[in-house]
């Protein structure tokens, strides 16, 4: 380091724009591999000596005059004359319309600018992305290929929500009833939604033909409620339900990840109280799945999770901020009545509906008389009731072989969970 601290620094830059652009001629050049040679010879543009030349080219104009930069705009243009006579030519000769070749040089001059005036971590990160942006060249045209028609519709109304609606909200609380402001209640909306449609991306883009544990595992993500009404009626359709029971208990084992990574950006003092506790579940979860699935031998089934509906439909949004605005009136009035127990006994009661808009009217303060022990204890009893309600779902609509199995898993959670709730009391 003390001797590159003595370096002329044009001469440090000089060595990182010709290290750049060679990397970046070399990745060029192994796309030329599999190519035949007569187009090597005719149609190819360049490789890891030509874009090196550019790269010292755009140095050597651009430390000429680096305050008006006119020779570097000069060499730009000419630049682009000479890459737009091969575009050119490569239209008529091979009829394709590719850009690709022509925008890294583009870009394999402008390093001179960027390594003077950027930091050279945004200058990795620049050149890093063009090389993995070429690599991955198949593996776009394949996830594209995955699109459906309303997929970029979907994108569009996430990125309205939680890019342009949310930062326009105000962030006083409502009213002295609701102390969630506009801000918080569809910040709330922005985040359940985000839970639910990487799961949806995963499940779709990544796992499209998953296997029953996998599948349940991102269900758990979307909504371990529906994951397991859906696995249970899956059930009664075969003889040997097989993986089922460990499914149904993984989903809600991933049920108490995505409830902490709620707390975590909501309330972190919350979150780390509540850690603790979560995780001795999702241990008891995993464990006992691993029990279930030693030593057997299941027939795979796939497509069964619910994380194929599109998460970001309106009337799903519209139903989860009525609840939400519905908890916040409900839960201030138990609490300024009853007290910590008034709480408990809430929790009780909502763990047979739509859990999230409750508990996330706990992580965000909108309860400010009760203690962070209190929160706690009512987000474990919620999850608890919630657990006691996909039991009797699974148990109902299931096949009788998965009965026994499923009660067991839950029992052993709803118990953990009473004990937890009554230590916190």
């Amino acid at each position: 380091m003390t001797f590159l601290n003595h370096l002329p620094q044009d001469l440090v830059n000089f060595l990182i724009i010709t290290l750049f652009a060679l990397l970046i001629g070399m990745e060029q050049r192994r796309h030329h591999i599999d190519t035949s040679e007569e187009e090597k010879v005719e149609f190819l543009f360049g490789t890891d000596r030509t874009f090196t030349l550019i790269g010292i080219l755009g140095f050597i104009l651009y430390i000429i005059s680096p305050k008006n930069l006119l020779p570097f705009l000069i060499g730009i243009v000419i630049l682009s004359v000479f890459l737009g006579i091969y575009y050119l030519n490569k239209i008529q000769m091979r009829k394709q319309f590719g850009l690709t070749s022509i925008i890294i040089a583009l870009i394999t001059y402008c390093l001179t600018p960027l390594v003077y005036l950027m930091p050279h971590w945004l200058v990795m990160l620049i050149v890093v992305t063009v090389l993995i942006f070429v690599e991955i060249k198949e593996n776009l045209f394949s996830i594209s290929m995955k699109f459906g028609r309303d997929e970029f519709t979907t994108l569009a109304k996430f990125i309205i929500i939680a890019g342009v609606v949310l930062p326009l909200l105000p962030h006083h609380p409502i009213s002295k009833q609701i102390h969630i402001s506009p801000y918080q209640f569809w910040l709330a909306i922005v985040a359940v939604s985000g839970i639910s449609y990487f799961s949806y991306l995963v499940k779709k883009f990544f796992f499209p033909r998953a296997g029953t544990i996998i599948t349940s595992l991102l269900g758990g993500l979307y909504s371990s409620t529906a994951t397991t009404i859906i696995l249970a009626k899956k059930s009664r359709e075969e003889r040997q339900p097989g993986k089922t029971p460990a499914a149904i208990i993984s989903a809600t084992g991933v049920m108490y990840i995505r409830i902490l990574l709620l707390a975590f950006l909501f309330n972190q003092t919350v979150a780390l109280k509540l850690t603790p506790y979560l995780l001795v579940l999702v241990l008891l979860s995993a464990a006992y799945a691993l029990l279930l699935l030693q030593n057997k031998k299941y027939t795979e089934r796939h497509d069964i999770s619910p994380v194929h509906r599109n998460p970001l439909e309106f009337k799903t949004a519209l139903i989860f901020g009525g609840l939400f605005g519905f908890f916040a009136v409900v839960t201030n009035l138990v609490i300024t009545r009853y007290g910590n127990l008034g709480a408990g006994v809430l929790s009780l009661i909502v763990g047979v509906t739509d859990i999230d808009p409750y508990i996330l009217n706990l992580f965000q303060g909108g309860m400010a008389k009760i203690s962070v022990d209190t929160i706690v204890m009512a987000t474990i009893v919620a999850t608890a009731s919630n657990n006691l309600m996909k039991m009797i779902y699974a148990l109902v609509l299931g096949n009788p072989s998965i009965r026994k199995k499923v009660a067991v898993g839950f029992s052993i959670l709803i118990l953990v969970s009473i004990g937890f709730a009554l230590y916190l009391l």
